[in-house]
């Protein structure tokens, strides 16, 4: 194929021209909207697992389906091999969500040590599988005192990191311990209506993204560098 005029660098096999023909959603559609969420403390009285066990529902109402990662026993990343129980259940919930929720306490201006050893056990790669590229992320965080939004900002990079699309919108709840009761339901609130706008808004990101994310994540560095090391394979076995 000849090279492209203005743009010499580029190698024209492997450049794709995007259509709207080519993001039709592909695949199995026909289950509901599978959603992993995650939380960052083991308290008994955990007001990040509230909040999250709150969105749940109304991701359920919505109709996806839920499952929430219960971080207990779960060992610190590297302390163990990847085959223990816990890890393995981990990536798997991963593998098979098509979105994410994270939802952690603020501890000394960022997220708890829970929060991260979690998001640390999901691997970039596995072989040719990235168990978390392409989801879409909701992130939320409770505050003990006034309200901050670090812990969303630390969330945001690392789904960034993590090569999820994470959704613009997001929850700060202030002075948990006065917004849930004693039986961790959350109270009715300005809070509470942000928590269902996020929920609301995850929900329906999910249901443009699935059928989609492979597609809208080839990208044409990867494709060059695959053709590359195929070129390098073939000329070394002459």
């Amino acid at each position: 194929m000849e090279k492209i005029t203005n743009l010499p660098n580029i190698n024209p096999e492997q450049l794709d021209l995007p259509t709207l023909d080519k993001l039709a959603q592909a695949g199995d559609l026909d289950h509901p909207p599978r959603i992993l969420m995650l939380y960052g403390s083991l308290r008994e009285r955990s007001f990040s697992r509230f909040l999250t066990e709150e969105a749940a529902r109304i991701l359920e109402h919505f109709g996806a389906e839920v499952k929430i990662f219960d971080p207990m026993a779960l060992p610190m990343a590297g302390s163990v091999p990847e085959d223990h129980p816990k890890v393995v259940e981990l990536r798997e919930l991963c593998l098979w969500s098509e979105g994410q929720v994270w939802c952690s306490p603020e501890r000394h201006g960022a997220v708890t040590a829970v929060m991260k050893n979690q998001i640390d056990w999901i691997p970039l790669e596995m072989g040719a599988i990235r168990p978390s590229q392409g989801r879409t992320l909701a992130v939320m965080q409770v505050c003990g005192g006034s309200q901050s939004f670090n812990v969303v900002n630390t969330l945001r990079l690392l789904g960034r990191w993590m090569r999820m699309f994470t959704i613009p919108n997001q929850s700060s709840v202030p002075m948990a311990y006065k917004e849930f009761d004693d039986a961790g339901r959350m109270r009715p609130s300005g809070y509470y209506d942000r928590v269902v706008d996020v929920m609301e808004e995850l929900f329906k990101m999910t249901l443009l993204m699935r059928g989609r994310a492979d597609y809208l994540t080839d990208r044409y560095s990867e494709r060059n560098e695959r053709q590359m090391k195929a070129i390098d394979a073939a000329i070394k076995k002459i």
